[in-house]
């Protein structure tokens, strides 16, 4: 399930990009700062896992429901705020991730700013996604959270060609149109999880569907680790994309797609490492340490295999693959470079993800933090930023992310051989 919205949002820039290098410049950046924004609060999606799935193994499958509905109540609220203070700001980030200077570069920034006021509003839906996500896989449920998702993808997906280009009786908008079938496949998809928890809370009384403070707060405490986390993802990949576009429009786009077929495979990584996740909290909570020392073996060799699988398609696929997404020249050899680092990173992934799954459905998010921080700070920053100072260009960028990576491999290697996260129990 986690694959589908990176294959939508590729859909999206190789529709888009038909439009042009600049519009795909400017849809590459205004979706890597809505992902910034939805992803700092990830841990309504990782979080609640962990929780629900400790509830659920220890036989309490209303608690772990509750965890879903005060995750929901969290995600909403919050969701508004961010709304509230992004539309207005949407501009001066645009400008300064972009810069400015020139026609074209004056040009991203105006349509980047554009793309995101409008799929702004289908933040708090997306937060609520990640919260039904959440509590839904934390009991097991794993059939309807893909139907939920697909089902507001696969109306998006019709959207953006109609909408983007004016196909069929659809009005030809542009990017704005982009942005448009966005927020109508969100909002199909969240309006979904909340019928969803609505239901299946109020099966054990009205109460359970009322705010509950203390189980915010104890969803806040680890919120705290998590959000801090993702923030270091998000420093380092707002910084990559701002030096990118320093190099140039082509630089940035370039930069752009590679980093969406990144996050793409992280996330289909990442829907082994849930699985993980979800099966080792049910069985910490259970007291079953075996079968999470087990479940953690068997990810991680699957979760290897599919990586290096994919990197020899992406390896083959290397002259034939990015013309899918843009068919001007300058684009297509700046992509040659992070191309490679890519290839290269992929069976890295595989074992970092699945391991990171395994230390959430512990809970051990305190660890994650640490190591995450300190590999942006010690491998992905420095790098980026002397990227520009020396102008490495483009390999400067993806070298960071290299070693972020590799840093982060060595922490959770450790980490899981030490056995420090085998504790069993429900959450407080």
């Amino acid at each position: 399930m986690l694959i589908a919205p990176p294959l939508y949002l590729l859909l999206d820039l190789a529709v888009v990009g038909r439009l042009g290098g600049t519009q795909l410049a400017a849809l590459g950046v205004a979706t890597l700062v809505l992902s910034v924004i939805s992803t700092q609060l990830t841990f309504l999606s990782y979080g609640t896992t962990a929780r629900s799935a400790r509830r659920f193994g220890a036989g309490d499958r209303p608690g772990a429901v509750v965890e879903g509905v005060q995750a929901s109540w969290i995600g909403v609220l919050v969701g508004i705020v961010i709304v509230a203070v992004m539309y207005p700001l949407a501009p001066v980030i645009m400008h300064v991730l972009v810069g400015s200077g020139s026609a074209r570069s004056d040009e991203v920034v105006a349509d980047a700013a554009g793309w995101l006021r409008i799929a702004m509003f289908g933040v708090p839906l997306i937060l609520l996604s990640m919260a039904g996500n959440g509590w839904m896989r934390g009991v097991q449920d794993t059939r309807r959270p893909v139907l939920y998702v697909v089902a507001g993808l696969s109306v998006a997906a019709v959207l953006v060609v109609g909408l983007t280009h004016g196909v069929g009786f659809f009005p030809r908008l542009g990017m704005p149109g982009s942005a448009i079938a966005n927020l109508i496949g969100q909002a199909i998809t969240g309006l979904l999880f909340l019928i969803r928890v609505v239901r299946e809370a109020g099966r054990s009384g009205p109460e359970h569907l009322r705010p509950d403070w203390s189980i915010m707060r104890a969803q806040l405490v680890m919120a705290r680790d998590l959000v801090l986390r993702s923030l270091s993802f998000q420093v380092c990949f707002l910084s990559a994309a701002a030096v990118a576009a320093r190099f140039g429009v082509s630089a940035v786009a370039a930069h752009q797609v590679v980093l969406q077929l990144w996050e793409f495979m992280s996330l289909f990584l990442d829907s082994l490492a849930i699985a993980a996740q979800a099966l080792v909290g049910a069985a910490l909570g259970a007291g079953a340490v075996g079968a999470a020392v087990g479940v953690a073996r068997k990810v991680t060799l699957v979760s290897v295999i599919a990586a290096g699988v994919m990197a020899g398609v992406f390896a083959l696929g290397a002259g034939l693959i990015p013309r899918l997404f843009t068919s001007e020249p300058d684009i297509l050899d700046a992509i040659v470079v992070p191309w490679w680092f890519f290839v290269a990173m992929l069976p890295i992934a595989g074992i970092v993800f699945a391991l990171d799954g395994v230390l959430l459905g512990s809970g051990d998010a305190r660890f994650l933090r640490t190591a995450t921080l300190t590999a942006a700070l010690v491998g992905f920053l420095p790098l980026i930023w002397l990227s520009l100072v020396l102008d490495w260009g483009l390999a400067g960028i993806w070298s960071g992310l290299m070693v972020f990576m590799l840093i982060r491999l060595g922490a959770v290697g450790l980490r899981v051989r030490g056995g420090q996260w085998r504790r069993t129990g429900v959450p407080s």
